[in-house]
């Protein structure tokens, strides 16, 4: 270790300090004020006679009369499997009261990247118990699957939903297969929502398969950086040491997005685009490409970022790049959430790009394909149905384009609104799906197989649905 007593500046939420001999990349430091007060921090930008460093504490009370040792070592999380219903800070402190963390290893946080010849493609479907999910944007084990949302949209609530319900189909019916647990990090919500989640956890029981990790909105916004590397490295060892399948849901990355622009503008950066940080698709990339599956390893981790488009853009540099680096999409709306759908999921712009290696014989029901593809050309209709009956008026319109508009308003009612408390699985969502399309002619149904169609049509189902 060694220790300096040279700060020559504090801007914002980093300090400079001088010294003697090069300083290692990202080594970890701790600050002392003249009043005795420790703050941890990590080295940003290294030089031959200086170094600058971020504070994770901020940088309150610190003045050049403070002390800075430099540890010799990057900062690393302790794991354990006992962290499983624990509620840590965005430092990875407990915060709920409960007794100390005794580790079985410490984990370098910036983790370590699976070699792509090790990588093993993502093909086994995770139910999340939501119909517009599962029906048609269906998430698979070890996917990167984000969450674009805008601000005041109900995001928390269905990642919350997600949180709780999602599982492995093959172990809900006895079958052998790893534990599923759901590793929670939160960056910049308010007391408010912090309450709500932990609410939530408990009342639902969740908690007891999940690790919480909370970084406040008072908390200094540069602990945002360090939250999500903790939580997916306590995810790394729950998944490829323990054998769990993991969930990691990190919201908000808008917020994380802001404490690199904060961190860039105080370095002096040259900013990118609307001012982020230039390698700010470099950093993402490595927070999501540290989902996925390892050949000959049990476990897997699956992500779903959620972020919040600002002014609901979704060309925005934080959802354009994660578009980028992940696999599709599931898209909060507004319009749908102002008509009081739960949970107002647009499924026409949402996208999973691995859907079709998740869903199929062995894996779901055989016609799920063709009946994801039915309902979303049979919506995608209905849709532009609608724009033409705000011109000429619905009487103007043709039986079969009123079907559609039928279909339409059936689809938002009953496949994709069920509220935040029902847990659909395959089974139900596609049955569903069935009723609706059974709203159609058969001869309009030419995105499913007619043994399907056979089977599952089901006749007289408009009078039934007129009826509810």
């Amino acid at each position: 270790m060694k220790e300096y007593q040279t700060i020559t500046e504090i801007s914002g939420p980093l300090v400079f300090v001088e010294t003697d001999e090069p300083i290692g990349y990202d080594e970890i430091v701790e600050i002392e004020t003249a009043d005795g007060q420790k703050r941890r921090g990590q080295v940003l930008d290294s030089a031959a006679d200086h170094v600058a460093i971020q504070v994770f504490e901020g940088t309150e009370g610190i003045d050049r009369d403070s002390s800075v040792t430099f540890l010799g070592e990057t900062m690393k999380m302790p794991v354990t499997e006992d962290l499983l219903g624990r509620v840590l800070d965005g430092s990875g402190n407990p915060i709920d009261d409960g007794p100390d963390i005794v580790p079985d290893d410490r984990r370098d946080i910036v983790g370590e990247a699976i070699n792509p010849v090790s990588r093993e493609y993502p093909e086994d479907f995770i139910q999340t118990g939501v119909s517009a999910i599962d029906g048609m944007n269906t998430l698979v084990r070890g996917q990167k699957l984000p969450i674009f949302s805008g601000s005041g949209l109900p995001h928390n609530d269905l990642a919350l939903q997600i949180a709780r319900q999602a599982a492995v189909p093959e172990e809900e019916e006895g079958g052998e297969g790893s534990e599923f647990a759901v590793i929670f990090g939160a960056m910049g919500i308010t007391a408010e929502e912090a309450n709500e989640f932990m609410d939530d956890f408990e009342r639902t029981g969740a908690l007891e398969r999940s690790v919480v990790f909370m970084n406040l909105a008072n908390d200094p916004a540069v602990e945002r950086t360090i939250t999500p590397r903790l939580a997916l490295t306590t995810a790394e060892y729950l998944a490829f040491d323990e054998g769990y399948h993991v969930l990691v849901i990190l919201t908000d990355m808008t917020n994380y997005c802001e404490a690199l622009r904060e961190i860039g503008a105080a370095r002096e950066e040259v900013p990118g685009r609307r001012g982020y940080p230039g390698y700010m698709y470099t950093d993402l990339a490595q927070l999501y490409e540290r989902a996925g599956r390892i050949r000959g390893q049990d476990g897997s981790i699956t992500q779903i970022p959620i972020l919040t488009m600002p002014s609901d853009d979704i060309t925005h540099p934080i959802p354009d790049l994660t578009g980028y680096i992940t696999e599709g999409q599931i898209l909060v709306d507004r319009d749908l959430n102002s008509q009081g759908v739960q949970p107002p999921v647009n499924v026409l712009p949402s996208l999973s790009r691995l859907m079709d290696d998740g869903i199929g014989e062995g894996l779901t029901r055989g016609d799920h394909g063709g009946v994801s593809d039915q309902l979303y050309a049979a919506y995608a209709e209905g849709e532009d149905l609608r724009d033409l009956v705000n011109i000429v008026g619905r009487e103007a319109l043709s039986e079969r384009d009123n079907k559609y508009l039928d279909f339409a308003e059936a689809f938002e009612e009953t496949f994709v609104e069920q509220g935040y408390d029902t847990n659909r699985d395959i089974e139900d969502t596609l049955e569903i799906g069935w009723d609706l399309l059974s709203m159609l002619p058969k001869a309009e149904l030419n995105r499913v197989d007619e043994d399907y169609i056979e089977q599952y049509y089901v006749e007289d189902v408009e009078a039934e649905v007129t009826a509810d």
